[in-house]
């Protein structure tokens, strides 16, 4: 680390999750409580209904179900609990998220198809209603709302009434989007949405959750391919007594909580994504004017995070601009596009336009440093 960054002090992390947390959520799990303990239990009592006044959806139509581990092993439960041994799961990629829930598919051998659009163009509704119409083995179809490959959301309501219209079950992975993206569940014709602990909320890791349609949610009961990931045992072991069936995360659902109160009185998702946007414009306009490019157009990019192409200058090697500006207190994020070479900035967690601002400044001073042309 630079001398000139004290020792105490965090990284900013301009990453799409972990990401940077206020001093009060990390001050929030300096407390012990046991699983059983009635003020845990009333916390997350709490969390699930906060997280269904954040989707717009009312408890009985709709519940909250709180899986351990990271956003991915919610994805999973969904899949793996929700599709009927004899079902198929249509996937709409656009990106390297979208392709991980082909690769759960196939992990518990369920039937699934891939309508690929490329990293650079939104899912388009005309071509889902074609596929569904052609293949009535579909019942199920799964999208990613921001694919933090390259920042892109999709249009989930559109995609929404096409797949209702269709009769089918409708599964939404917003990992990065919920908390800074607002989304109203019931009128996007949503049977499942998923997200984490670790994203727009800005809490910690150690959890994910999924906002069900109650009736989708009971059609999950025996379905199950695996003990951990059952999405609807975990539900009923949550109505029942206020247990999780296995250890939870306590301190990162007490991080969650605050973090929880925090969005509230900030203004709700609307305020959260109007510093984010306000955060990404700034780092847009200021990365053009050093001369690095974006991956998509301003008419696709989101306000999650934004993919830049590497500079073509020879003198360029990302894993030392990422550890020079690493050295100065700034974490950026590697890229994933699979038909460029990019890195990526984040653009949400607790910080606003002066952290923007004094990244730009260090990217301006390791641009000279290391002599390259954006």
């Amino acid at each position: 680390m630079s001398s000139s960054i004290p020792a105490w002090k965090d990284k900013i992390l301009f990453t799409p999750g972990p990401l940077t947390t206020s001093p009060t959520v990390k001050q929030a799990m300096l407390r012990d409580l046991g699983s059983r303990d009635y003020a845990f239990i009333g916390i997350v009592r709490d969390v699930r209904a906060r997280l269904l006044d954040l989707a717009q959806a009312s408890k009985g139509e709709y519940e909250c179900v709180i899986m351990q581990g990271s956003g991915t092993f919610s994805v999973e439960s969904v899949i793996s609990s929700s599709i009927p041994a004899e079902g198929k799961l249509l996937i709409l990629v656009n990106g390297a998220y979208g392709r991980r829930i082909h690769s759960i598919a196939k992990v518990h051998n369920i039937a699934a198809d891939v309508l690929d659009f490329g990293e650079d163009t939104l899912v388009d509704p005309a071509t889902v209603s074609a596929a569904l119409t052609k293949d009535p083995a579909i019942t199920h179809v799964a999208i990613v709302h921001c694919e933090t490959t390259t920042g892109i959301i999709n249009d989930i309501n559109a995609i929404g009434q096409v797949v209702t219209a269709a009769g089918r079950r409708y599964i939404v992975d917003s990992m990065s989007a919920f908390g800074g993206v607002e989304v109203n569940v019931p009128a996007g014709n949503i049977d499942f949405i998923v997200s984490s602990s670790n994203k727009c909320v800005e809490g910690v890791p150690g959890f994910a959750f999924v906002i069900a349609k109650k009736a989708a949610l009971d059609e999950c009961r025996g379905r199950a391919r695996t003990l951990v990931l059952d999405l609807y045992a975990q539900w009923e072991g949550l109505e029942k007594d206020g247990q999780f069936r296995f250890t939870p995360p306590t301190h990162s659902l007490l991080a969650f909580h605050q973090a929880l109160l925090e969005l509230e009185a900030e203004g709700g998702i609307k305020a959260r994504a109007a510093r984010y946007r306000a955060n990404h414009d700034l780092m847009i306009s200021g990365m053009r004017a050093l001369g690095f490019r974006p991956f998509l157009p301003d008419s696709l990019q989101g306000n999650i995070i934004t993919s830049f192409y590497y500079p073509q200058d020879p003198k360029f090697d990302f894993s030392v601009f990422y550890g020079k500006l690493n050295d100065r207190g700034y974490v950026i994020y590697p890229g994933k596009v699979s038909t460029a070479e990019c890195f990526r900035i984040g653009h949400i967690g607790r910080m606003d336009t002066n952290d923007a601002q004094d990244l730009l400044a260090a990217i301006r001073d390791v641009v000279a440093e290391m002599g390259f042309q954006p």
